[in-house]
């Protein structure tokens, strides 16, 4: 797999051209790649048969890897194949001594979940509370080892990313190990408790260490189940006693009671202390408390009823294309690497209307107001370098070209070719370049020399009605400049307020680079050559 581009890590196989046993000359295109940047033709530059496809269409392998053998027919490749592969098998040979524990461990198989509760044994996993919770916290410990516990007893609380739940053990037996203090935190799945018959051995659970084995995963997933009510229902207030006219009760006892229409005023709890759980809601009579139903079915009739709305929840997953992969991750880099700072300025829009209108009269092909922005920004770079510049680290470099990339948006993301020397260029060739940049972007038709070696950035909003934003630097660029919309507003001149029309720009820049004044300066010069346009031509 050849790289591409500069930014190029990995390319999808976007079509086979060729297949196996198919003779190809040099020249010959044998497939169509999709890089981060656009859809390219591979080429061979061999003559001779294709012997082998290492990879299917539409699945995405790192630059150099290999993706095909070219030979003589009937050649055996496969020690090719074999050679390629060869570099891994050093690193697995160069540790026999670590090798040989781990082959020792791996004799004994690893007791699942589910064994240990037919031995009576159940291990207390950290169960997961919420749907962004990766640890919890041990806010309180109800049990000490040692203590007998029954099912449903609540065993600790656990302080989650959303709130402070309860947790249960859903046993019953004897609390036989505590593996995490109270204060500490454990990741989702790890072993918190392990209760079972007294005197149990459980070195061996210990052993094994937090991640349950792979038939724990079954096993586990009606206690997930039971964890879920658990984790809305503790949610709210928990009930605290019978004393005060309110039904002390577990959450899963409450969840049932819901379900079923059970008033849990009318049931026993054979917890302590007169705590309701799973088993009295099962055993419960719903014949007792027929007497009692009808003065709750009264007020029922009596209160208004609310009109019902169940939704349905439903959501799309694409898989993330190769553009969108490196835009996420030169972006990121760019943000979190770069410090950032941003300039916002206003300029008074009224004379390059006017100026454009006139050229617009005369040019080949029409100007826009994003061509006119891109060629005062040109000059305005020649006379500030500093701001037309990269970081490299351990050094600056000052370019003296002003290359100037245009961010335009596709499908899939966004590119950026580059107008190279727009300082030097008239405003019609700005104009049907850029126009061309764009076209050919949509259609994935740019190549790599048309979007690298960019020395400053240019992103234009306006026209989707956006008064003014900030970007995001694209390295290794120091400074990219953010176009609003063009918008009528009151503005004063001459001592009276009169309609004006103003653009506002936010120049995004490289503090490693570019210093407050520095783009300041810069962008006064960019207004002055707008507000006054004739100055481009000079």
């Amino acid at each position: 797999m050849p790289k591409m581009s500069d930014t190029m890590t990995e390319g999808v196989m976007a079509k086979w051209h060729k297949k196996v046993g198919d003779k190809i000359k040099s020249g010959d295109v044998l497939a169509e790649v999709e890089t981060d940047k656009a859809t390219m033709d591979l080429e061979s530059y061999w003559d001779g048969t294709i012997l082998y496809i290492g990879v299917e269409e539409g699945k995405a392998v790192p630059v150099d890897a290999v993706i095909a053998v070219v030979g003589k027919e009937g050649e055996d490749y496969k020690a090719l194949l074999d050679a390629e592969a060869a570099p891994a098998a050093p690193a697995a040979e160069s540790k026999p001594e670590a090798a040989a524990p781990a082959a020792a461990s791996s004799a004994a198989p690893a007791l699942t979940d589910a064994d240990l509760e037919k031995q009576g044994v159940t291990v207390v996993r950290m169960p997961l509370l919420s749907d962004t919770m990766t640890e919890g916290v041990i806010a309180e410990w109800h049990k000490k080892v040692g203590d007998k516990i029954k099912d449903d007893d609540i065993l600790a609380d656990v302080e989650t990313d959303k709130a402070t739940m309860e947790v249960m053990g859903y046993a019953s037996g004897t609390l036989l190990h505590i593996g995490v203090q109270k204060g500490e935190a454990a990741k989702v799945n790890g072993i918190i408790a392990i209760v079972g018959p007294e005197g149990t051995d459980i070195s061996g659970i210990l052993s094994q260490g937090d991640a349950p084995a792979a038939a724990a995963t079954e096993s586990a997933a009606p206690a997930a189940e039971a964890e879920a009510p658990q984790a809305e229902a503790a949610a709210s207030t928990e009930s605290a006693s019978t004393e005060g006219g309110r039904v002390k009760a577990s959450p899963l006892a409450k969840r049932i009671a819901k379900e079923k229409g059970i008033d849990l005023s009318q049931v026993a709890g054979s917890a302590d202390g007169g705590r309701i759980i799973k088993k009295d809601i099962e055993n419960f009579k719903p014949a007792a408390a027929a007497t009692t139903a009808a003065p709750a079915k009264e007020a029922e009739k009596q209160a208004a009823p609310l009109p019902a709305y169940t939704g349905e929840e439903k959501f799309t997953e694409k898989p993330v294309t190769q553009m969108r992969k490196v835009i996420a991750k030169r972006l990121s880099e760019s943000l979190f690497t770069a410090p950032h700072f941003y300039l916002t300025m206003s300029i008074d829009m009224d004379s390059a209307i006017a100026a454009r209108t006139k050229i617009n009269e005369f040019a080949a092909a029409k100007v826009s107001f994003n061509d006119l922005v891109l060629k005062a920004v040109a000059v305005a770079l020649k006379q500030h370098p500093n701001v037309n510049s990269s970081w490299l680290g351990d050094k600056i470099r000052y370019n003296e070209h002003v290359n100037i990339g245009v961010a335009v948006a596709v499908e899939d993301g966004l590119l950026v070719p580059v107008v190279r020397f727009a300082d030097g260029k008239s405003l019609s060739r700005i104009s049907a370049e850029v126009k061309d940049f764009a076209q050919r972007a949509k259609a994935k038709k740019l190549q790599p020399a048309d979007w690298e070696g960019s020395t400053f950035t240019i992103s234009n909003l306006g026209m989707f009605g956006i008064d003014e934003f900030t970007a995001i630097i694209n390295p290794p660029d120091a400074c990219i400049l953010a176009i609003g919309g063009i918008a009528q507003v009151p503005v004063v001149k001459n001592g009276a307020v009169v309609p004006g029309n103003v653009m506002k720009v936010t120049l995004s820049c490289d503090h490693r680079v570019v210093d407050g004044a520095t783009g300041a300066a810069f962008l006064q010069t960019v207004k002055a050559l707008l507000e006054e346009p004739v100055r481009l031509l000079v």
